[in-house]
């Protein structure tokens, strides 16, 4: 009974930090916050979560738990999620909503992910114009491949805590990468095996928020990566068909995938920001890369893949408030920035 009583004590603690929490997050998207002794950043979200709950909790579910706050503090996760367990979607299936609908302007048609739940939002979309595909990722685990008959391939990824942050295509192996909080999922969406729908790598230490292909031809049995992450690293992650087989973790399968080890690949980073990675594109054209955050001081990184092998200084730029996107012109020969 005291245990009860203690565990009560604790999670209303924890409860009443999520609403400082949500409060504080509110105020700074309203500009009416001024920051002080009391501002919950993660540090002290993390230390003051491990003080109430002790070893029961993990990283990963810390991780997860404060980001879906401080992005969307309207939909509050549930407290068992910081214990890595979900309570499931309460509301079941919804008729379609705005939220749920991929809109294909230049067909003029749209679709809706008549999978997609209540509460699920669209995280990533790209295009794969030399295959007439086009590539969504919902925050909630679907991943999802239209062609330009708009026929779909589908899959659900079943999902524990984590939500998938980015998605991209890796041309040479003909894979759908997806990057979660925690792992790199990667979709074999052409094979019609039944026993397997890809790979996953696992695990990863830090929360994964963006991923992107580096654009190659110089190789048809490789594809590299790009990842940022929530302390500001960028990750490069090579990938050969040799993996599948060779790489594969003892343990088996988790969910529909075969799992790899991340201790088993070489993947150099580097820290370019201090704060949240938002964003990461390679460019072909320049044969550079660039990764953006809110961080003040490294707003924006433009440069070569090799720097993340090495310690060189990189091209970097200061905004106030930082970079939330960028993209690049290739006629005008531009890159813009929104903060």
């Amino acid at each position: 009974a005291l245990e009860s009583i203690d565990f009560k004590n604790a999670l209303e603690q924890f409860q009443n930090l999520v609403e400082k929490m949500i409060v504080q997050k509110t105020k700074e998207s309203s500009g009416l916050y001024t920051k002080d002794g009391d501002e919950i950043d993660y540090d002290k979200f993390c230390s003051t979560t491990r003080t109430l709950f002790g070893p029961a909790v993990k990283d990963q579910n810390i991780q997860a738990f404060f980001r879906k706050i401080m992005t969307n503090p309207d939909e509050r996760p549930e407290w068992p999620e910081i214990f890595g367990c979900f309570t499931g979607e309460r509301d079941g299936m919804s008729s379609p909503s705005k939220e749920n609908m991929v809109l294909l302007i230049s067909e003029k048609q749209q679709i809706t992910h008549s999978v997609v739940k209540r509460k699920d939002v669209i995280k990533g979309i790209v295009k794969v114009p030399h295959l007439h595909l086009t590539i969504t990722a919902s925050q909630r685990g679907v991943l999802t491949v239209f062609n330009k008959q708009c026929r779909i391939c589908m899959i659900y990824v079943k999902m524990d805590t984590a939500w998938i942050t980015g998605c991209d295509y890796l041309p040479n192996l003909k894979y759908v990468v997806a990057v979660t909080e925690s792992t790199i999922i990667l979709w074999d969406y052409i094979s019609k095996e039944s026993k397997s729908d890809g790979f996953v790598i696992k695990p990863m230490k830090n929360c994964l928020l963006c991923v992107c292909t580096v654009t190659m031809a110089d190789n048809l049995a490789k594809d590299t990566i790009l990842i940022g992450d929530y302390k500001g690293y960028v990750y490069l992650l090579t990938i050969t068909s040799d993996d599948f087989i060779m790489k594969q973790s003892k343990t088996g399968k988790v969910s529909q995938f075969k799992v790899m080890d991340s201790e088993s690949f070489d993947i150099p980073k580097r820290k370019l920001h201090d704060d949240w990675v938002g964003k990461i594109k390679y460019f072909p054209a320049l044969k550079r890369f660039g990764s953006c955050s809110t961080d003040s001081t490294n707003s924006f990184v433009l440069d070569d893949i090799k720097r993340l092998e090495d310690q060189l200084p990189v091209k970097e730029f200061s905004v106030p408030k930082g970079v939330n996107a960028f993209t690049y012109c290739g006629k005008a020969k531009v890159i813009v920035t929104g903060g």
